[in-house]
């Protein structure tokens, strides 16, 4: 006699579906808090509350010809150090915690975190750094975050490149890609299209051939204020920002910019930013739309080619979208 079609021993167990069965019904989003880690981040102005940091130390010692490593000069190790602690003793003061990546054999870049990954509501968007200089460096990245409990949606991979400065958010359900020198089309169309899975609406624009990253065209102080560097801000970035309810303010002085990074900031929360020192035209311009300025003295950094936004891997604020 056949026992085709005979119950499993043990179909009535948890194991095959009986009773104990619980169901997985919650999305990955909501699941962010308990079964993964508080992160994310839908806006560039709500309350930051976790930057990941990498702290610069013997892999700045020793570098014969700054522009093979990416770097506009050679800079001090100590002070570069030092300064790199009191950016982290700021953020400490501002009631931000910050986690530090550590590889084991770091290179000069690994520093500039914002680099190598992009929060979204629903976790970690892994770049791919489109010079070889930096090839390799998001891995250390993606161990810390997923040591940390943070969700990784994807990491960019084929031949698209993607740098996590390079977006920035405009609502919680819209985002904005620069393509250009770092990120390239396909890398954007990657990372476009995971937004899209978790309904993010993308905006892709091109940046002059001069930019390194989006970053350094326009910054968010508040939900209605952002400021941009005029004459380099690509037209259609700018159409954008007026049209998603922003007033654009231009920066006074681009020397400020090109010397001092005075537009590299981070904002710590509406109206309060994180910007570096010896920038006081700039300082002003801010203060001028009522936002309040924490300073920090990085001019040592600044020699490596990037600022505060450039080294600060923002992994968690407040959202937006729960307010």
């Amino acid at each position: 006699m056949s026992d085709a079609g005979a119950p499993h021993p043990d179909a009535g167990t948890a194991a095959y579906g009986g009773p104990n069965w619980s169901a997985r019904h919650a999305s990955l989003s909501d699941e962010i808090g308990s079964v993964w880690a508080r992160c994310g981040i839908d806006s560039e102005y709500a309350p930051l509350r976790t930057v990941i940091l990498h702290r610069p130390g013997p892999e700045l010692f020793g570098l014969a010809d700054p522009d093979e490593h990416l770097l506009l000069d050679t800079p001090d190790p100590a002070r570069a150090t030092a300064q790199h602690d009191a950016l982290a003793d700021a953020y400490r003061a501002s009631g931000v915690e910050v986690v530090y990546v550590d590889p084991g054999k770091p290179r000069p870049n690994q520093m500039f975190c914002a680099d190598l990954f992009v929060m979204t509501p629903s976790g970690a968007v892994v770049g791919r750094p489109a010079s070889t200089v930096r090839a390799g460096e998001e891995r250390w990245v993606a161990r810390r975050l997923a040591d940390r409990g943070v969700p990784i949606l994807r990491s960019v991979g084929g031949h698209g490149t993607f740098e996590g400065a390079d977006l920035c958010w405009l609502s919680p359900g819209v985002a904005m890609i620069g393509r250009g020198l770092r990120t390239n089309a396909e890398g954007a169309a990657q990372v476009a299209a995971t937004l899209a899975e978790i309904g993010v609406e993308t905006h892709v624009v091109d940046l002059p051939h001069t930019s390194m990253h989006l970053m350094g065209e326009v910054r968010f102080p508040d939900r209605d204020l952002a400021f941009a560097r005029a004459g380099r801000i690509p037209w259609t970035a700018l159409e954008l920002l007026r049209t998603h309810g922003y007033e654009v303010r231009f920066f006074p002085d681009d020397g400020e910019m090109v010397r001092d990074f005075g537009h590299n900031i981070v904002t710590l929360g509406p109206r309060r930013i994180l910007m570096p020192e010896r920038c006081p035209q700039t300082r002003a311009a801010y203060e001028a739309a009522d936002v309040e300025c924490v300073t920090v003295e990085l001019g040592e950094l600044h020699k490596c080619a990037g600022g505060i936004g450039c080294l600060s891997g923002v992994v968690t604020r407040d959202r937006v979208a729960d307010a």
